[in-house]
This record gives C-alpha cells, structure tokens and sequence, in this order.
C-alpha cells in the first residue's frame, strides 16, 4: 500500500468538498453532449481556423468540425495558383454543409470563376452569408458570380463590394430571383440597371439593412419596404452616366436609420413621404438640392417653413461649413435631437447669434462632435455657442487630422479654451 503524502491528502480532500466536479478519471460531461450541441458551438461561435483546431481536444470532436456547417473566411493576396489553392484547401479538407463564405480578395488572378464553379457545390445548398470584397484591377467589366443567384432561398446577407474596376449585375429584370430570407443587402461599385435593381428590391420582403454605395446605372432609388430598418446611399463622384439624382422613399413604417451621402458636385433630391419612426439622418450637405421629409421642406438646406418640425429624429449629421444660422433652424426643425455631428467643409463660418433658446438647446442636446476641427479662432467662437447655450450637454468631441496633433498645437488649443465658460452638465 502507498504512501499519501500531506498534498495529496490535502487535494483528496478538496475535491470530496466540491461533488459538482467529476472525479479524477471520469466521465467528460462535453462529450456528452449530442453531436448537433458542439456542432453549432463550431460553426456559429467560432471562427473557420479556430473551429479546425478543437479537433484536437479529443477523438469525440475530431469528426465535428468535418460535418459542423462551415463558415469560411479567406484572404487572397498573391497572384501565384498556388497561393489560391491554399486559400479554398478549407473547403476541400471540409465535408459539411457550408454556413458563411468570406473572401477579401486583392489579387489579380480571376477568382470570379472559382467561386463560379465552387458555388455550385450541394454544400452551398444552406448557405445564409456570401460576402465579396473584389479588387478587380485588371480585371474591367468583370460579372458578379451568376451562381451567387442559385443561393438566394437561403441567404440571410448578401455583401458584394468592388474597390476598383466595377463589377457587372449580370441579371436581368426578368430573371432576378427570389431572395425570401435576406435581411442585409450590401452593393457597391456594382453596374446595375434601375429596373433589375427595384426589381431585386422587390423580392426581398425581409430586408432590414439597405447599403448602396458608389453604384451606377440608376438615376432613381425607391423605396417602398415594410420591414427595412437601416438605409445607407451614396452617389459615385467619378460616374456621368447613369448617376444618382433622386431619393425616394414612399412607404417605411420601421426605418429608423437614413444615411444618404452625396459625393459629386451635381444635385440631390430626396423625398420621404413615409418613415414615421426616423430616428437616425445624416450627413446632409448642401450637394442635396431639395429634402423633403413628410411636411418638412429645405432648400439647399433652408427649411421653407419653421413652423413644421419632425420630433422623432434623435441623431442628426450635417456636413455643412459651420454657419450657426443652418444649424440652428435644423435644431429647430429637429427639436428632439440628441446627438449632433458636425463634418465642417471649408466655407466662411458665420457666427453672429451669440444667444439663443431653443428646445433642442434646452432638453435635449447632449452629444455634439465637431469633425475636420484646425483649432482655428472662428473654429472655437462656433464651438463656444454649443458650450454655452446647451444646457445638458454632456460631451463635446474634436476630431481632428493627426498631422495637427502635435505638441505645439495642443499647446495653443489649451490656452483657446482656457477660458470656455463650461455650461450644466458639461464634462
């Protein structure tokens, strides 16, 4: 019979007080969980590479990451085959059904054929997410993936994004699909007609998160969703034929977010005649010729009446050159606001109300962040009115370039605010 040392009698007796561990040697209360428990802790929690390695944890997991649905996430650099056979050797070495699929690629080999040919594979039969970030330089004029379109019964997201060359819709109005479950619809720099774009729309009837960015081939984008939540467009600069006039939004009962970006110099109109629970908008510029918001009415930004307000905007972005008389006539139309950024474009500040009593001021406005700030002396007069007249504001941010950081410039922006009379609450 052996001897039990102190330690080990110590560590006996600490385990006797503690009955919810298994004793030493016994059963893995993990393995015990059915296949399909540890397989959706791989595929929905963990990432690609991450969920090969539990393999290693024992014989029980070794074969669920292999059946597990697989999100795949991959990164193409290079230009060299071999570098891209690696990059797809997961879904080779994987014999699941295949959950998210993720390719950044910055490579001058013709990817879009690959995953043309891969798509097509029973294995994407259940896929929710295909999300694309293509630079195509070299490459002009390339179609998105048809196969992409086989997948829509499933897909939840969809993100095709292009950073150079413009990627080709290659669907027509008539043959654009069905897409019955996707909720996040992401396109950018994509060639798309105006008809087989609101048709595509049209066939979503889930859709909650809209981004169109730097796309051509439409003059018009309307809205009409019962369930979309989240819109972002943007115009692209560089684009003269086919470019982004017109904003409408008809009929949303459940937006809350409006992003509308205007890059080129020529006009925007937008109109929304149905988004009752607006909370989000912004930036607005003077590039946005006309705004209208159910009975309010701006022109180049000028409201046409004071009298008519929207109380259910809480966040407001303009990208103006700071003139304190725009701005207040927007916290007057928007008197629920609570957050207000300011992008400043150059422009001569305009700074004559020194005082002024607004709800807005009063209430409400807690957060206010000034964008593109110099520290210039007309700069700090605009900021001081905030400073002064809101009386629960709680935090004002400067974002400024980081080639002004240096110490120098803190120095000065030290002794200009030195002397800011701090209002209530201000921190």
């Amino acid at each position: 019979m052996g001897m039990v040392t102190r330690a080990k009698k110590r560590r006996m007796e600490e385990e006797s007080r503690r009955p919810d561990l298994p004793p030493k040697g016994g059963a893995d209360l993990i393995s015990r969980l059915p296949d399909d428990v540890p397989g959706k802790i791989i595929s929905a929690h963990l990432p690609a590479k991450d969920g090969g390695r539990t393999q290693i944890l024992s014989r029980r997991w070794r074969p669920l990451w292999r059946l597990a649905p697989l999100n795949f996430e991959a990164k193409i650099s290079g230009n060299h085959p071999v570098l891209v056979a690696r990059t797809f050797s997961q879904l080779l070495t994987h014999k699941g059904p295949v959950r998210r699929f993720f390719l950044d690629s910055r490579s001058n080999y013709d990817c879009l054929s690959i995953i043309d040919s891969i798509l097509g594979s029973p294995r994407f039969e259940n896929l929710q997410e295909f999300e694309l970030l293509f630079d195509n330089n070299g490459h002009r004029d390339s179609p998105i993936p048809r196969s992409v379109f086989c997948l829509s019964p499933t897909l939840q997201v969809l993100r095709i994004c292009s950073t150079c060359e413009v990627l080709q819709f290659p669907v027509e109005t008539a043959c654009v699909p069905n897409f019955p479950h996707l909720k996040q619809l992401t396109l950018s720099n994509i060639n798309i007609s105006e008809s087989t774009l609101h048709g595509l729309l049209a066939r979503c009837p889930v859709l909650e998160n809209l981004v169109l960015s730097s796309n051509r081939g439409y003059h018009c984008v309307r809205i009409s969703s019962l369930t979309l939540r989240s819109l972002g467009i943007s115009d692209a600069w560089f684009c003269k034929e086919g470019k982004l006039d017109e904003i409408i939004i008809e009929d949303a009962p459940l937006l809350e977010r409006f992003i509308p970006c205007k890059r080129s110099n020529d006009d925007l109109v937008i109109r929304v005649i149905q988004a009752p629970k607006l909370k989000i908008l912004g930036y607005l510029s003077h590039k946005i010729s006309r705004l209208d918001l159910g009975t309010l009415v701006f022109q180049k930004l000028v409201p046409g009446n004071l009298s008519n307000v929207m109380r259910t905007v809480k966040i407001l972005a303009l990208d103006i050159a700071p003139d304190l008389s725009v701005v207040i006539d927007f916290l007057k139309c928007f008197p629920c606001v609570t957050k207000l950024y300011i992008a400043a474009c150059q422009g001569n500040f305009m700074n004559e109300r020194r005082s002024v009593s607004l709800e807005c001021l009063d209430l409400h406005l807690k957060v206010v962040q000034y964008i593109n700030y110099d520290g210039e002396m007309s700069e700090v007069n605009f900021i001081k009115f905030f400073v002064l007249n809101a009386k629960v504001l709680e935090s004002m941010k400067f974002v400024a370039r980081r080639d002004k950081c240096d110490a120098k410039w803190i120095q000065k922006q030290h002794k200009l605010w030195l002397n800011a009379r701090a209002s209530q609450g201000y921190i």
